[in-house]
């Protein structure tokens, strides 16, 4: 399994002989100036939420892919309308799709979409891919429900965001771990903007003396899971 992350909380998970991308924000991103996104190839598209740091590539990306777009109800109708055709909406439970089953979680934050219109509520993902477990918290603050996560799954990896301000930060994140009970991270969410940047070896230093593994990827980077 590979994971390639392209900044902010958009990556892409190569499993199973398909490609999943996730919350794709990458042209309007100041560090990722470097990535085409021409290049990217997609089976699938998962969006945690409507804003705009989340789906400012979708309509281009899903458009020269024909990937099947996931996400929300509320921001699946809104993609409908920008034109998209191959799309499912959902909420939170869990769907049995072509790759497996897919559950739909909560999280905490807010979802209006870039015109202003409702954008339903954030949420994240759980996929089991190659007999792995993974979350994806998508933006949200530390919160409750995840220790149903700990009772519902033996998660191997959490994507979680580490920024602060808008999101979890480190020591929330830390947390975090103890609500699900997974012990590696790889960190999303962080120094795209100003108000989310971090320290990373302080963040990296801090997990270790937790005895937990936190990953930083480099935007473009391809690291094996």
């Amino acid at each position: 399994m590979k994971y390639t992350y392209y900044g902010q909380s958009c990556f892409l998970i190569e499993a199973d002989g398909k490609k999943f991308l996730f919350d794709p924000f990458i042209t309007h991103n100041p560090l990722a100036g470097h990535i085409d996104i021409k290049s990217i190839e997609a089976d699938y598209i998962l969006v945690s939420h409507g804003h705009a740091d989340h789906i400012a590539d979708l309509v281009t990306i899903a458009n020269q892919t024909n990937a099947l777009v996931i996400a929300i109800a509320e921001v699946a109708d809104w993609a409908g309308k920008q034109g998209l055709k191959n799309v499912h909406g959902m909420n939170f439970g869990s769907h049995n799709f072509d790759f497996g089953k897919l559950r739909m979680v909560w999280a905490t934050h807010s979802a209006a979409l870039p015109d202003g219109t409702c954008g339903g509520n954030p949420a994240g993902y759980v996929l089991e891919l190659e007999n792995k477990t993974i979350y994806f918290a998508g933006d949200t603050a530390l919160t409750m429900e995840m220790k149903l996560l700990a009772e519902l799954y033996n998660l191997d990896y959490a994507i979680l965001p580490i920024g602060g301000n808008y999101t979890m930060d480190v020591d929330d994140a830390i947390i975090a771990t103890k609500y699900i009970d997974c012990n590696t991270v790889i960190g999303v969410h962080y120094n795209s903007f100003p108000v989310i940047e971090i320290d990373t070896q302080e963040a990296l230093a801090k997990f270790k003396r937790e005895n937990k593994v936190l990953l930083l990827p480099a935007i473009g980077e391809t690291i094996e899971l």
